[in-house]
């Protein structure tokens, strides 16, 4: 429930309506434009990106059975199963309110999802941006996910909310009214106070877009429950037709009504997303026939990260800049922190040998996702 004051058309007039939720809703004839409460003054979204501009990744990818982060910053997608899937950042949102979305394509369906198969997009919440949920506890919170989504399928959609240990789920559905067209849902979930729900650097909640599953992902709609599941049973099975399912505006926050979307400047969505994920074009500078480079990180990293190099797509290359020869590289002792790294490598004489002082460059990834 929440304290409502709204200004009504026809009559005229304002009702009020009281409560002790602690949230006040302003409403417009009924519909409500905006919701205050103590916990949404600051760091309201517990989503990362929810309107997907960051995409360090790239603007597409194809979607495999292990899961992989394509396009859109701390949005990972799933394609499990016989289906075919490409994840693309699109310039696309409903008008007025945001310019990118989230795209998952299926070029080739998959007619007889298995028990085992799935679809789906997900994005892990660290543990430490959860605490105030209580989850887990008598004192959970319920939480209100919202979003924007367009899919070529009509009907009853679904979702859900887990936890990082993938043993607690609530799943629930969603109406799609319309084909290819914007439209705004909002679902309130009880807060769990059950299960394992981490509040530290692991993963400690997962917000789930099924996008099709077999009997063995599919649960009881609008319920707590045992397992991992996507989605409620006798919701549309996107990966069993060849069709597309967009999303952007996602919010999960606390309390039981959806405010309006909480937009950051680019600047701060951009570090909160080089948490987990960085890439630097970068120089080494060469000694004799090994080089040495090393710097900060943007921000802490979620953890020690892991690194990769390349060069024009090739692995392990650099360039080095006085000839515009090449070098394939190996990294012979490496300090990586959460907060930067020192890496001396060895090289292939021909491109390093006497190159004492020269410059080289690569482009440096940092991986630290859940």
């Amino acid at each position: 429930m929440t304290s409502k004051i709204n200004a009504l058309t026809g009559s005229g007039g304002v009702a009020i309506e009281g409560d002790s939720s602690g949230i006040l809703e302003f409403q417009s004839n009924g519909t409500t434009v905006m919701t205050v409460s103590s916990a949404s003054q600051t760091a309201l979204n517990k989503i990362i990106n929810g309107n997907m501009l960051v995409a360090q990744y790239g603007t597409t990818g194809t979607a495999v059975a292990g899961g992989s982060y394509l396009a859109c910053d701390r949005w990972k997608a799933w394609e499990a199963s016989d289906a075919a899937v490409t994840v693309s950042q699109e310039t696309d949102g409903p008008t007025g309110k945001f310019t990118k979305c989230l795209k998952y394509n299926i070029t080739t369906a998959d007619a007889s999802i298995t028990a085992a198969q799935f679809g789906m997009v997900r994005q892990m919440i660290e543990g430490h941006n959860i605490i105030d949920l209580g989850f887990g506890t008598a004192s959970a919170q319920s939480v209100t996910i919202s979003f924007w989504v367009k899919s070529s399928l009509t009907g009853s959609h679904g979702a859900a909310l887990n936890n990082g240990n993938e043993d607690r789920s609530y799943p629930f559905a969603y109406t799609v009214s319309s084909a290819n067209t914007w439209e705004y849902k909002t679902v309130t979930i009880p807060g769990d106070t059950s299960g394992t729900w981490d509040t530290d650097s692991t993963a400690g909640m997962i917000v789930t877009f099924g996008l099709g599953a077999g009997t063995d992902y599919q649960g009881t709609a609008d319920a707590w429950q045992a397992g991992n599941k996507f989605q409620p049973s006798s919701t549309v099975q996107n990966i069993g037709t060849i069709s597309n399912w967009n999303v952007t505006g996602v919010q999960l926050e606390a309390g039981g009504a959806a405010s309006n979307f909480e937009q950051l400047q680019y600047g701060q969505q951009f570090a909160l997303c080089q948490r987990y994920h960085q890439v630097m074009e970068a120089g080494v500078n060469a000694y004799s026939t090994t080089g040495i480079t090393g710097f900060s990180f943007s921000t802490h990293m979620r953890a020690a990260p892991t690194l990769t190099f390349s060069f024009g797509g090739v692995a392990n290359r650099v360039y080095r800049i006085d000839t515009g020869a090449t070098s394939d590289l190996s990294v012979s002792a490496t300090v990586i922190t959460d907060n930067n790294f020192v890496s001396l490598y060895a090289s292939s004489p021909g491109s390093w040998a006497g190159a004492a002082g020269v410059g080289f460059r690569s482009t440096f990834v940092f991986s630290a996702e859940l």
